[in-house]
């Protein structure tokens, strides 16, 4: 990838970090991801909401230019000759909007942390602004960046299964199986602020993890989904948080499917499976053995795929870096959608066309889409009755 985006520009791509620091979880796996395949330079970033950490944080990093706010970054970059050519987000949820707008109003390229918004009306502002602008707006769902979840998209695409007819996931947590609320003292800062609606949304299942499995599912079937019949709601008495949902599905071409998705199984470790079934086979992936991929025929033992083999697909063979037998997961998965970013953004600024394959990887519309799924599934949780996924 790193030899495909210097061809391209000359150089790496110039990354402006959006939050991330501190105790942050998802921020070092954003740093990491960046710098995998060597395809970005790290130059510069605002690290935290509170100006003198932000400015702490930067130097901590050794980052070459600490900011004390955004606009002060996206103006000062803009003057240098050697400014940042997109930034990565990762931030509350509640703040993806206004820092992806000023980022598109200045003429940068984004890469921002699911989900898009916490609701469809602002998830579809992002959308037309990066639209209208021609920029790149990439999402990290960071799980379709697995070589094996490829291999299964191209498995489905490809008619290896036959006509589709069922398909499910399911992503299954503990980190709520207790009731943490009652003991606030003991609630780290970045669980809090996704217990808060008006930060981490109006269902926290949904928007938390929800949303992962629900591109997962629609990345390897290839179809959206087009109704739900959903419960959506806390499994822990009188817990005010969604921790729970149990979704019923109608994805386009009539395939029926599943999504569950729970914050309060207690004990299980990130579990996250899809199953997809055709009339001439199935397939199943779990992330505990992300390597691999079964796909499976009737009366027929089942196949094991395996990462890195030459005779899989090409889109999974190029998202791996190492020969088969040693394991990749989830590093690699993340720096998969930065390394696809940056070969959209070098693209973009090169006047080329876009690698087809960088191209699949998840952007703007399919935040927003998740937002239409959440949305429905809290009406149909209301009704009591089926309801329509708005298409965006």
């Amino acid at each position: 990838m790193h030899a495909a985006v210097t061809e391209l520009l000359g150089r790496r791509v110039r990354l402006g970090l959006i939050g991330g620091g501190g105790a942050s979880l998802i921020g070092p796996v954003h740093r990491i991801a960046a710098r995998f395949d060597d395809c970005f330079e790290t130059v510069a970033g605002v690290l935290s909401s509170k100006p003198e950490r932000a400015l702490a944080e930067a130097q901590a990093l050794g980052l070459p230019r600490g900011y004390a706010d955004i606009a002060t970054m996206i103006a000062e970059e803009a003057k240098r000759p050697d400014g940042i050519d997109a930034v990565a987000i990762m931030t509350p949820n509640d703040s993806h909007q206004a820092y992806a707008e000023m980022a598109l109003d200045a003429g940068l390229d984004v890469i921002c942390d699911k989900p898009l918004t916490n609701d469809l009306e602002s998830a579809l502002a992002l959308v037309e602004k990066a639209r209208s602008r021609g920029l790149v707006f990439s999402l990290t769902h960071n799980y379709s960046g697995y070589p094996m979840v490829r291999e299964a998209r191209c498995a489905v695409a490809e008619n290896e299964l036959g006509p589709l007819r069922i398909a499910t996931v399911s992503y299954v947590q503990g980190s709520l199986g207790t009731r943490v609320e009652d003991k606030p003292e003991a609630i780290s800062d970045r669980l809090r602020w996704r217990l808060d609606p008006a930060r981490g949304g109006l269902s926290h299942v949904m928007g938390d993890i929800g949303t992962h499995a629900h591109q997962l599912l629609c990345f390897v079937t290839g179809r959206r989904v087009e109704a739900v019949l959903a419960d959506v709601g806390p499994a822990l008495p009188d817990r005010a948080t969604h921790d729970t949902a149990s979704v019923i599905l109608r994805l386009e071409g009539g395939v029926r499917g599943m999504l569950f998705a729970t914050k309060a199984a207690t004990g299980a470790e990130n579990a996250i499976s899809l199953e997809a079934y055709g009339e001439a086979g199935g397939l199943a992936w779990t992330q505990a053995t992300a390597n691999e991929l079964r796909v499976m025929r009737n009366a027929r033992p089942a196949e094991i795929r395996t990462r890195g083999l030459p005779t899989l697909h090409p889109y999974s063979r190029r998202a791996t870096r190492i020969p088969p037998g040693h394991p990749e997961a989830f590093f690699e998965a993340f720096a998969n959608i930065y390394s696809d970013f940056a070969l959209l953004v070098a693209s973009r600024r090169a006047g080329k066309p876009a690698d087809p394959f960088a191209m699949q990887a998840p952007g703007a519309v399919d935040g927003a889409e998740g937002l239409a799924f959440v949305e429905a599934c809290l009406e149909s949780t209301a009704t009591g009755t089926w309801a329509k996924v708005p298409r965006v």
